[in-house]
């Protein structure tokens, strides 16, 4: 990662992890008994014991030198992990020790395992740092049976404990289908051997969003029985049509649903019951604060009791956090569909350039509602002579982003009003216009021309406002920063003049224009970030463009960093044979 060759590139060798590896080996690593993997404080793993190797089915050589997260790290869908939502790089980047329920990790025949793991600061050797990452099976939920097939009762104390974790697991996310699937968790097979959750979408629409089934100690989801619903029916006292009517919770059964239907729901009722083989089941409906959200339908197949009357107050408590749950992530859905529709808007639509080519990047900031103060722009200001723009108004929030907005579109009237003045002038007038007009505290930002010369080729002429400098990487893999023309951020109230400096771009080359939340990271100093950079778009030069961008994005950009990233990028065309 940082400072280790990359796997993939050729000439990559894992002689230094092995010689690492084996000492760790020849230590009390291999002792373990459980699954235990050592990885350096780069996340790439130096050694891993005979437990792990089963574990994930993959041989030493398979894992050593790989980064953990890259390797084996996967959602439930078999995708991989986001690394600004991965616990298990947080807490190796931050020394911490650190533990987790219920992941999943890819073994090497292509197959998901569910893992819990364990991850604490570990020495690999003198100067060395790393951590040790222990990897078991989940201890499957106590469901109480007795020998006949019974479920013990729950105690008030087993009551209390399932509550306080349904109120902890629910609140620690705003993504309804991660509340949904951790709901279930905690109810199957405690409770119940299926879970069953309806949901009313804003439209009063009804759609099986989830079915889980415990089955050979491991929770499915049955896609075949999710799915539309036929629409709830206003009078009929079906239970479950009562429950999405925001009606009190009830007892079910298969014979509930044997007489002839009285709707569409009540169908499909039927078919639930008998494709999952449910004698009992207990329906409540899931409550907003201000609506009726949907039902929740906990079933008993395998178990021989029958629910009672005596377990819907506690069906009613679960389905109460529930509803408050879904209620918070419902809405900050909607705030965040508003505010990456705003920021989509703010953003331009970047122009043709003949013979150019021309791409940009917007990431938000993982923590933040999805706008923020980076910003880019392209424009036409003549025939053949172009504005480049990039820029970050201190913050990542929607005042960043109204502030952003106000900063270019004046940046844009300003360079349309002088077509013809230099770059610094134009940015000279934008501070003074900063500092009284626009609410924007602080800003940085690059404003460039690039005018096709006589010469057939593009000539970019440019003055930096405090932003990280340009890259220029040539089609023979060789970069460099743009540092010249550096002058004082908008909004300090200094009077200085401001450079300008010039240069022509060599045919196939690409200029890139980004902020710094592509190179900073908390941990490292900027100068690390830039050099990671510089060398990661070396090694792309080839690529195209597109391919460019997302893999610095996915190379570059640090998974420890809280800012949002705007990316611009342009490659000039190759040069003009002589006829």
């Amino acid at each position: 990662m940082d400072d280790v060759a990359d796997p993939g590139r050729e000439g990559f060798s894992l002689s230094g992890h092995q010689a690492r590896a084996d000492a760790l080996l020849d230590g009390t690593l291999e002792d373990l008994r459980a699954s235990a993997l050592a990885v350096d404080d780069d996340g790439l793993i130096v050694a891993v014991n005979k437990a792990a190797r089963g574990l994930l089915g993959r041989e030493a050589s398979e894992l050593v030198g790989q980064d953990f997260h890259d390797l084996l790290h996967r959602d439930r869908y078999g995708h991989s992990v986001p690394r600004t939502r991965c616990r298990i790089r947080k807490a190796l980047l931050a020394g911490d020790t650190g533990q987790g329920d219920g992941e999943w990790f890819a073994r090497g025949d292509g197959a998901l395992v569910r893992l819990s793991w364990l991850v604490t600061p570990y020495a690999s050797g003198p100067g060395g740092a790393g951590a040790l990452t222990l990897l078991y099976e989940p201890k499957q939920p106590d469901v109480r049976h007795s020998d006949a097939g019974h479920s013990a009762p729950l105690t008030d104390l087993d009551r209390l404990g399932l509550l306080a974790e349904t109120t902890t697991q629910l609140t620690s996310t705003l993504d309804v289908d991660e509340a949904l699937h951790r709901l279930a968790a905690l109810t199957v097979p405690r409770l119940a051997d299926w879970a069953v959750f309806d949901l009313l979408t804003e439209r009063d629409e009804v759609r099986r969003v989830l079915v889980m089934e415990h089955k050979d100690g491991i929770l499915v989801e049955r896609d075949d029985l999710q799915g539309p619903m036929p629409p709830v029916p206003e009078e009929s006292p079906m239970p479950l049509s009562r429950a999405l009517r925001g009606a009190a919770s009830s007892l079910a059964g298969p014979a509930t649903y044997q007489g002839p239907p009285d709707s569409g729901i009540a169908v499909e009722q039927q078919r639930l019951f008998t494709a999952t083989g449910m004698h009992s089941a207990v329906i409540a409906p899931i409550r907003g604060l201000r609506d009726v959200l949907g039902a929740l339908t906990l079933g008993r197949a395998r178990r021989h009791d029958a629910f009672t009357s005596a377990d819907l107050p506690l069906l009613e408590d679960l389905t109460r956090r529930a509803g408050l749950a879904l209620d918070n992530a419902r809405l900050y859905q909607r705030q965040r569909k508003v505010a990456e529709t705003m920021q989509r808007h703010l953003l331009p639509q970047l122009p043709v350039l003949p013979g150019l080519e021309m791409t940009a990047r917007y990431v938000p900031a993982p923590d933040a509602s999805s706008v923020g103060g980076d910003w880019y722009d392209a424009f036409a200001l003549a025939a053949h002579v172009h504005a480049l723009a990039i820029g970050d108004v201190v913050g990542h929030d929607l005042d960043a982003a109204a502030g952003m907005a106000q900063v270019r579109n004046m940046l844009r009237a300003f360079a349309w009003s002088q077509p013809e003045a230099a770059p610094s002038a134009v940015v000279t007038r934008l501070d003074e216009a900063v500092m009284h007009v626009a609410e924007v505290p602080m800003a940085t930002m690059i404003l460039a021309r690039l005018t096709l010369g006589d010469d057939a080729l593009w000539h970019l002429r440019w003055t930096n406002a405090g932003h990280p400098p340009p890259l220029l990487i040539t089609h023979d893999g060789q970069a460099r920063y743009l540092d010249e023309a550096h002058g004082i951020l908008l909004g300090t109230g200094v009077t200085r003049p401001r450079p300008d400096a010039v240069t022509v771009l060599p045919p196939e080359a690409t200029l890139l224009l980004y902020t710094d939340g592509l190179v900073e990271s908390p941990h490292h100093s900027i100068d690390h970030g830039l050099d990671r950079l510089s060398r990661h778009a070396a090694s792309l030069a080839h690529r195209p463009l597109d391919s460019f961008c997302d893999l610095l994005l996915d190379q570059v950009r640090p998974s420890d960093n809280d800012d949002d990233v705007a990316m611009i990028a342009l490659r000039t065309p190759p040069a003009v044979r002589p006829a």
